[in-house]
């Protein structure tokens, strides 16, 4: 593993002092992801990370590609469950498309790595929550998928999906040469109202919702992927992408159903077993 870095080492904190709540550089960027967030429930820090952080995230994720997983079944709808009988074979919550990236799980990066000593460092948290105009977030408390690294290797891709989460943020490591382009459609459901009509149209092919969201090395983005349909499209250069996705919530306590982690990373653990806190009362 690179050298230790301090958390405030491993981004770029001449530009972004995030620790440093008096500082007008900090309000300026919380600003801009407001902006951003309000528009189409996307924003992007460019070059977030120091050269320094950003090789030491990137070595911390490479070493552990070996222990990637891939789910054996490689078809999954956009909720990431196995669909619902009561519903007819070409219902969205039915339909099943490709599936070939692979996650590093949570369980994976020590306390000693500088990938679980950013998503615990508080001021980190603290900046996040004043960008996304919360009053408080807590640790996603998922043993397993709280903080992960999304795996797209050559021919792989991430189908349309939703996430568990109303807001995600990733943290490019490593861009493929070519592909692996983020889309999304922004706003698709609501918390109240699953929008299957809508979620249809796109797996019929319409795309004159979708947009597309080039990414670097070292680009930090919040997206609301609760509600907001998405997928990363299929790798076609030679070289992997490495997508650090680190995940928090308004409520504490939350972790992922154990169906959706035991299809996506593999493993469950007794907390997917208690009762857990949902957001919302939406299908996934």
């Amino acid at each position: 593993m690179s050298d230790s870095l301090l958390p405030e080492q491993i981004i770029d904190h001449n530009c972004y002092p995030i620790d440093d709540s008096g500082n007008s550089k900090r309000q300026t960027v919380i600003n801009q992801v407001r902006v951003e967030l309000a528009a189409d429930g996307c924003a992007v820090i460019r070059n977030f990370f120091s050269p320094a952080g950003l090789h030491a995230l990137l070595d911390e994720a490479t070493e552990r590609k070996a222990q990637t997983y891939y789910s054996p079944s490689k078809l999954c709808n956009v909720y990431l469950n196995d669909g619902n009988s009561e519903f007819p074979e070409d219902h969205p919550i039915n339909v099943f498309i490709p599936r070939t990236n692979g996650f590093i799980t949570a369980d994976l990066f020590g306390e000693e790595t500088h990938s679980h000593r950013l998503y615990y460092w508080e001021p980190l948290k603290q900046f996040l929550c004043e960008c996304l105009g919360k009053d408080e977030l807590h640790i996603y408390e998922d043993p397993v998928s709280n903080m992960i690294v999304n795996v797209g290797k050559p021919e792989q891709q991430f189908n349309w999906h939703f996430d568990t989460n109303e807001f995600t943020i990733t943290m490019l490591l490593q861009p493929a040469e070519s592909g692996g382009i983020f889309e999304y459609i922004p706003a698709l459901r609501s918390s109240e109202d699953e929008c299957y009509d809508e979620v249809d149209k796109v797996l019929k092919g319409n795309r004159s919702r979708v947009k597309q969201l080039e990414l670097n090395a070292g680009d930090l983005q919040f997206f609301l992927g609760r509600f907001s349909l998405h997928q990363v499209t299929e790798n076609t250069g030679n070289s992997d992408r490495l997508l650090l996705i680190m995940s928090f919530s308004e409520q504490p306590g939350m972790v992922g159903s154990m169906a959706r982690v035991k299809t996506l990373y593999g493993k469950t653990t007794e907390a997917h077993e208690q009762n857990v806190v949902r957001a919302d009362g939406l299908v996934d």
